[in-house]
């Protein structure tokens, strides 16, 4: 995207009337370079609104940083969600910045980046000039500025060691940077914005008795794009949770929720424990505990745990579309915000999606669960209940014996489905480990789907499902997808009478209306089935 410089183009008077309104909804998702000051702010930075003829607007700030501004010192620029443009955004682009988020660049070099996407370095960078006004490099320096800063103002982390958690290559880089970006040294930018809560991590990585390193802990605000449905996303993850890879805590659900988990990060395993607590009447803070095998870490953990709790969405958007629709607006009213969740590893989400085919979620967190137990690695970690790594596929492929033919299963086999489904599960583990299956964030949406449903025992629900979680795909539809109608039903949107093939089919015709965000109405329906089973249940 060229810069917005034009005050005859209608996006222009679009944005500046968003600056001009100090509109918080809008922070991150575009920024404000002005060139009287030769500084960028968000569009919500209380500082006077300049001249139109001297602002001009850029997606990211590292087109903002290219074009020789600084990050305004009053309302920190860096210090907000990130934009969904990535995840509506199929093309190339929105693909790149998605890896970039992930920490692609920092770990595999410009080189690296292309070949996950398919393109020459050359041509991703002419592309990403054009399209966002900074090439690769640029925008992972600042990514990694966004970093860096929420590390100095929320952590007391060593400035040595913060530069290179944030992913720079030398304290001189991190030094460098942060004066161009910020116009502070990192420590008087610590100085002058670190927040109230700061934790102070293992300074040198201590050494257990064992001679082992132990692992890095500390605590980072997330920042959240308000209204914030934290009950529903947490109890979404709560409900799926698998033995010793997760636990959550929701008893305290309409203050405070809490769910932790291991992961695989690029350095090593690690654990995250997230809490969200309420702030005021509608607002939510969400802080995540970090356990980590390394510094380098960082930023890929909170990348991850922002897809996972969909930080990154535009609740007003999306509340404003679907609550225009009268048969959606009493849901959008009950629960504004409501988020999509993500994934933290999409080779993980695949084979939960895959055993979870056609039967109920407890059946499937059991199935899971006992997986976990017989094939996921030891995990030591401080965090009560967490215990296991979920397994990789190449350890599901080594530990699940294929049926044989003509003999019975295994009344103890570590997954206990049929065995069509225990064949497919392997078969799909082995695709993924040998890179035969490429499932990443980035994957082209429409390849990944064609990929998935031309394998055996995945259909299109499997594929929408993924694409949804993975991808974060907002306008996803499961077709066939039963609690969806019985959703509908229940607000009496479908005839209840109708029989189930008339009934999806109806409903995937009337979805098409809520597009671009079939993936959080889908969310809503989900949610109105699960309220209408259990006033069912109560007798209501």
């Amino acid at each position: 995207m060229n810069p917005i410089g034009a005050t005859d183009d209608p996006l222009f008077a679009e944005r500046y009337r968003a600056i001009d309104a100090r509109d918080i909804r809008f922070d991150g998702q575009f920024f404000t370079a002005v060139s009287s000051t030769g500084i960028y702010c968000r569009p919500s930075c209380p500082a006077r609104t300049p001249k139109p003829h001297n602002v001009t607007f850029y997606l990211t700030s590292a087109a903002a940083h290219e074009a020789g501004f600084r990050a305004c010192k009053r309302c920190l620029p860096e210090a907000t969600p990130g934009t969904p443009e990535w995840d509506i955004r199929r093309d190339l682009a929105g693909r790149a910045m998605r890896l970039i988020a992930d920490g692609v660049v920092d770990r595999e070099g410009v080189d690296g980046l292309a070949a996950r996407l398919g393109y020459t370095s050359r041509h991703l960078h002419r592309l990403l000039v054009a399209e966002l006004g900074a090439g690769p490099l640029a925008l992972a320096r600042a990514r990694r500025a966004q970093s860096a800063r929420t590390l100095l103002v929320g952590t007391d982390l060593p400035v040595a060691q913060v530069a290179f958690a944030a992913g720079f290559g030398s304290v001189r880089q991190f030094n460098d940077t942060i004066q161009v970006v910020f116009a502070f040294r990192p420590g008087e930018l610590r100085l002058k914005a670190r927040a109230h809560h700061a934790s102070t991590p293992d300074a040198d990585q201590p050494v257990d008795a064992d001679g082992t390193v132990a692992p890095v802990r500390l605590d980072v605000d997330l920042p959240v794009r308000q209204p914030f449905d934290a009950a529903g996303v947490f109890r979404f993850l709560a409900e799926r949770a698998v033995d010793q890879v997760e636990v959550a805590d929701l008893s305290k659900a309409g203050e405070r929720v809490r769910y932790a988990r291991t992961l695989t990060l690029p350095q090593g395993p690690a654990a995250v424990d997230i809490v969200a607590t309420r702030i005021g009447h509608t607002g939510w803070r969400v802080r995540v505990g970090l356990e980590l095998a390394s510094l380098a870490d960082v930023a890929p953990a909170v990348a991850r745990v922002r897809r996972l709790l969909d930080l990154d969405a535009d609740p007003v958007a999306i509340d404003a579309s679907l609550g225009a629709d009268p048969a959606l607006a009493s849901l959008v009213a009950r629960t504004p915000g409501i988020r999509v969740p993500g994934a933290v590893d999409p080779h993980e989400l695949v084979v939960r999606a895959l055993i979870g085919q056609q039967i109920s979620v407890g059946a499937a967190r059991t199935h899971l669960g006992r997986l976990a137990a017989h094939a996921g690695s030891p995990y030591e970690s401080a965090i009560a209940g967490l215990s296991r790594l979920f397994p990789t596929p190449s350890q599901i492929a080594a530990a699940v014996p294929l049926p044989v033919a003509g003999e019975s299963l295994d009344p103890d086999r570590p997954l206990r489905l049929p065995g069509q489904a225990i064949r497919a599960v392997v078969a799909t583990a082995q695709a993924l480990a040998s890179g035969e299956l490429d499932v990443h964030v980035a994957a082209d949406a429409d390849t990944l789907r064609s990929q998935l449903v031309a394998r055996p025992r995945i259909g299109a629900w499997t594929a929408a499902y993924i694409a949804m979680r993975v991808l974060g795909d907002p306008d996803a539809w499961l077709i066939g997808d039963v609690a969806l109608v019985a959703g509908a039903k229940a607000i009496g949107l479908l005839d209840g009478t109708a029989p189930t093939a008339a009934s999806h089919r109806a409903l995937a015709h009337r979805a098409e209306a809520w597009a671009p965000w079939r993936s959080y109405a889908a969310m809503h329906l989900w949610r109105a089935a699960t309220d209408a089973a259990a006033a069912r249940r109560s007798g209501r």
